[in-house]
């Protein structure tokens, strides 16, 4: 089936609100890793290992990844980016957003049909957070590939 939406992995939530793991969305290191159409993913999966970049028998294998194919790879590496200024924001009456600075990559990247990515921590397991669709493929050659995140934040919630 492919790519049709964004969503947050259910068991993440699940994890974090049942404290399964030592979570800190601050001080964690947040990657975004971009991806191919080959990958149809579901959010309902069964296991932490399932929603985690290049966890086995996931989704998000390396051999679907989309990287930087010039340079080594070092403008949008493998395993994604880091993303910055990560925040949670209740600012907003009724609901909690998840934000980070827009994602990227070095100014002389070549990349290829991205058509979504992976928001992963990477200091836990590398287990995903969310997924994001982009709407189609992406590319770029010899620039700036940016994701440029919702003014809503990568993930919001209604209360």
């Amino acid at each position: 089936m492919a790519w049709s939406n964004s969503k947050m992995f259910q068991r993440y939530l699940s994890n974090r609100i049942g404290n399964v793991t030592a979570f800190d969305y601050d001080a964690d290191t947040i990657k975004f890793a971009l991806y191919n159409n080959s990958i149809t993913p579901d959010n309902d999966v069964a296991t932490d290992v399932l929603t985690a970049y290049n966890g086995a028998a996931s989704q998000w294998l390396t051999a679907n990844e989309v990287i930087d194919t010039t340079g080594g790879g070092t403008d949008w590496p493998a395993g994604g980016v880091t993303l910055g200024t990560k925040t949670v924001d209740v600012s907003a009456a009724d609901f909690v957003a998840i934000r980070a600075a827009n994602a990227a990559s070095g100014a002389t990247a070549d990349i290829a049909n991205a058509f979504g990515g992976l928001v992963y921590d990477s200091t836990i397991s590398n287990v995903g957070m969310c997924y994001n669709y982009f709407g189609g493929g992406n590319s770029v050659t010899n620039g700036t590939f940016t994701v440029v995140w919702h003014a809503n934040g990568i993930v919001r919630f209604a209360l």
